[in-house]
């Protein structure tokens, strides 16, 4: 669960389901009492939220495309005849590449469009991608999914939606996959290494060795004849002599298929003749935009066009102008129209009517959902040369994109799943603005902007992008407000939320202690942002092994949140709100006393969380799950797995429908599922929860999580607990050397490895290798939690269980 602060703004706090511990008679550590219930984030089959891949077949052909293909394409017939003769062979995938210096803008894109158009006849899907980047392609996937099964598909994670869509393609094999300006074989490798059956068709500006059995088109620039035809042809001006001024702008423009466009296109919507467009182009020479353009010839080019139609728009549509320089604050993906006018009527209509300006003048693409701007274009737009009111322009428009943005963000980005959907298609233009932001004056909303972006991240499991947002919004919030303001804390404690996630809670570890610091001395003891810092710090105190420091700041959040809701206040929302806080804090509360072996304790905690946030957030939300889960890992400690097992099923179906099948909450329901299972006697049945969720865990946060410990530690336990102990070995092994790598040699979670490590010896027959490893599990066990908590008093029943077994005097 997590609470909020201010009305849009949100801090997490710890998770209630975050490093369970259990111990007693009947813990997850099968016939020893040491083994911890934790999973991790992504299953390899569908689950309940999205349907099997190969019973999905659509009542019509699937057509994605972003644009229709021009009408007029010149000088690419023969281009166009090599590129159908290789995909008339099944299972090629071609490369289509520009081979003049690795330039934009030569009609890659516009080729691949022209054929897909064209043989939409021959697939039962045709499907376009934007592949500039690893997360580019994953949406893009991602969009097919949504688009087959657009309810089902609703909460999943753009990562959970792009391999339903894999799975679907290779389940239905007439298919087209145009993957557009791919900028690194490497990004796509493995896709296309993982399909079969269809046509993959790619763009690139790099001519490189592709996977596989890729052939490679090389497409050039225009040849003069056909280049001055399409500008003759566009712009309606055929006569001879017309003919010899296209010839003419068709070579000062290099020959480069979207700049003729481009240039035709404004020659078409301003009147003027051929000669006087000449005229201006000469005005504007190629060398003053060299250094502007990076070296880049294509970029400099449309630099040229880009100052000639600036003057224009500036003079008759200034509107349209100032559009444009909005749009290039954005990434080169497709921006919701919905988002443009930020959500001002009048504001809207303008932006309406400014947006047909620029596609008139071949600036953007244009849909009645979506507006892309050329990557080219949009480069040239925010390279051009500036003057000092060019850079206060610039500044505003950016400023504009951000309002846009953050109007069209809904609120509680890390628990209304019902925005998600939403917030999906923005992460990518907030990183866009964060990064041409990064050298201008810090900004208190761009802060908040992308604090609240990296809380969708946190939600959607997407720790180390989150971690990267977060980063960059407490730098920006400390230069632009103070290192003492409270948004900081805020900050900060967000931030450190990922380090824990990502199993490096020593980073976190200072920065909640700065953050509770700040935000008691800017708000004072009593202030429900303080209860949510000091559970922050508890938080990590448990991730690092430290339950009792972790005690008292638990029992202080909690007294802070009971007394605030105490008090009578008016708004439901407040209610509402205060509620939240206390079971987030009993919650809390609950977790720290289970990992100290005080379970009678636990108990009431739980339920009362629990039924807090059921009457607040209703029966099916995530945070509900959460609650649930922990009631039952109590239950389960208690020795009660029959009381626990409805409540794990119930939690693994809410976390399914609201968060997806690959997130890493799904995979804590289905470690804990599996643990009762087990407890139960079911160790078959648990067997293949644990294999998922070992697979989820090690895909989302590497093979050197201590979360994968924790799911071999499991894994092994069950095999055991079937009679296989061989099986078992290797994994408790692979287990203890991440967990002492990750973790350290005295933290909680390497006693219990070790005494599980000493069990499956044991099992084996090793009397030495066992005693070695219980001897080892004890120290460890009394360094890091004393000699009254229950794992270490279980870890020293079992090694005397082992000296009686094989004769070991005390």
């Amino acid at each position: 669960m997590s609470d909020d602060i201010t009305g849009a703004e949100r801090r997490v706090s710890s998770s209630p389901a975050a490093h369970l511990q259990t111990s007693g008679p009947r813990s997850p550590g099968v016939g020893v009492n040491f083994g911890s219930v934790k999973t991790g984030d992504e299953i390899t089959q569908a689950a309940v939220s999205l349907p099997a891949p190969e019973t999905v077949r659509p009542a019509a052909r699937i057509v994605g495309l972003p644009r229709p293909a021009t009408p007029v394409f010149l000088g690419r017939h023969d281009d166009y005849q090599r590129l159908e003769k290789v995909l008339a062979s099944a299972g090629e995938t071609v490369v289509v590449t520009q081979a003049v210096y690795g330039m934009g803008g030569v009609g890659k894109s516009e080729l691949a469009l022209q054929y897909a158009d064209q043989a939409r006849e021959r697939y039962e899907a045709v499907w376009w991608v934007t592949a500039e980047s690893p997360q580019h392609v994953e949406a893009g996937l991602a969009e097919l999914t949504r688009h087959l099964v657009q309810d089902a598909a609703r909460a999943a994670t753009t990562e959970d939606a792009a391999a339903w869509a894999v799975g679907w393609l290779r389940a239905h094999p007439e298919w087209l996959l145009l993957l557009d300006n791919v900028t690194d074989p490497a990004h796509v490798t493995e896709l296309l290494g993982r399909l079969e059956g269809g046509h993959a068709l790619i763009t690139s500006r790099r001519d490189v060795r592709w996977p596989g059995t890729t052939r490679t088109l090389r497409l050039g620039l225009l040849d003069p004849e056909p280049a001055a035809e399409l500008i003759m042809t566009i712009t309606g001006h055929t006569t001879p002599h017309d003919g010899q001024t296209a010839a003419a702008i068709a070579q000062e423009l290099g020959y480069l298929p979207l700049a003729l466009d481009q240039a035709a296109a404004y020659i078409r919507q301003t009147r003027i003749t051929l000669g006087r467009y000449l005229g201006l182009l000469q005005q504007h020479p190629a060398r003053y935009y060299g250094k502007a353009a990076d070296g880049d010839k294509g970029q400099a080019t449309i630099a040229r066009l880009w100052d000639i139609t600036l003057e224009t728009l500036h003079e008759q549509a200034p509107g349209a102008a100032e559009l444009a320089s909005v749009l290039a604050q954005y990434a080169p993906a497709d921006i919701p129209r919905s988002m443009l006018g930020g959500g001002d009527e009048e504001a809207t209509e303008a932006a309406d009517e400014a947006l047909g300006v620029l596609a008139s003048h071949s600036m953007i693409d244009l849909t009645d959902e979506v507006v892309a701007m050329h990557r080219l274009t949009r480069a040239a737009v925010l390279s051009r040369p500036q003057d000092t009111s060019d850079d206060q322009a610039d500044g505003a428009a950016r400023d504009l994109a951000l309002t846009w943005l953050q109007t069209a963000m809904p609120d509680d980005p890390d628990s209304d799943v019902a925005g998600w959907p939403v917030w999906r298609p923005l992460v990518v233009h907030v990183e866009a603005i964060s990064a041409a932001a990064a050298s201008s004056r810090p900004s208190g909303p761009l802060s908040h902007v992308l604090n609240q972006t990296g809380l969708f991240l946190i939600a959607q499991g997407e720790y180390q992008r989150a971690n990267d947002v977060l980063t960059t919004a407490v730098t920006i919030a400390e230069a632009a407000l103070g290192p003492d303001h409270p948004d900081v804390g805020t900050r900060l404690g967000n931030l450190a939320a990922t380090y824990r996630a990502l199993g490096r809670a020593a980073e976190a570890l200072p920065l909640v202690q700065r953050a509770v610091a700040i935000t008691e001395a800017a708000l004072g003891p009593h202030h429900r942002e303080v209860a949510i810092g000091l559970a922050n710090v508890a938080a990590t105190y448990r991730a690092l092994g430290r339950a009792a420091e972790a005690l008292p700041f638990e029992q202080r959040a909690v007294d802070i949140a009971e007394a605030a809701l105490s008090l009578d206040h008016p708004t439901e929302l407040i209610r509402s709100q205060r509620s939240l806080s206390v079971a987030l804090g009993l919650g809390n509360l609950a977790v720290t006393l289970r990992a100290l072996g005080r379970l009678v304790e636990t108990l009431p905690l739980e339920q009362r969380a629990l039924a807090l946030a059921e009457a607040v957030l209703g029966p099916d939300h995530p945070d509900v799950a959460i609650g649930l889960g922990n009631l039952a890992a109590t239950h389960r400690a208690l020795g009660r797995a029959a009381e626990a097992l409805p409540l794990e099923q119930r939690a693994l179906s809410i976390a399914e429908a609201a968060l997806s099948p690959n997130h890493p909450d799904v995979a804590t329901r289905l470690g804990n599922l599996a643990a009762t299972h087990r407890a139960l006697g079911r160790a078959a049945e648990a067997l293949p929860l644990f294999e998922r969720a070992l697979t989820i865990t090690e895909t989302a946060l590497g093979p050197d999580h201590p979360d994968v410990a924790t799911r071999l530690e499991n894994l092994a336990a069950t095999h055991r607990a079937l009679g296989r102990p061989a099986e078992a070995l290797p994994l408790v092994q692979r287990a203890l050397a991440i967990a002492e790598a990750a973790l350290g040699p005295d933290h909680p979670d390497v006693a219990l490895g070790l005494g599980n490590l000493a069990a499956t010896h044991r099992d084996l027959g090793r009397a030495a290798e066992a005693l070695a490893a219980i001897t080892r599990a004890e120290q460890c066990a009394l360094a890091a939690l004393g000699t009254q908590h229950p794992t270490t008093r279980s870890l020293q029943r079992y090694a005397d269980h082992l000296k009686d077994l094989f004769g070991v005097p005390d």
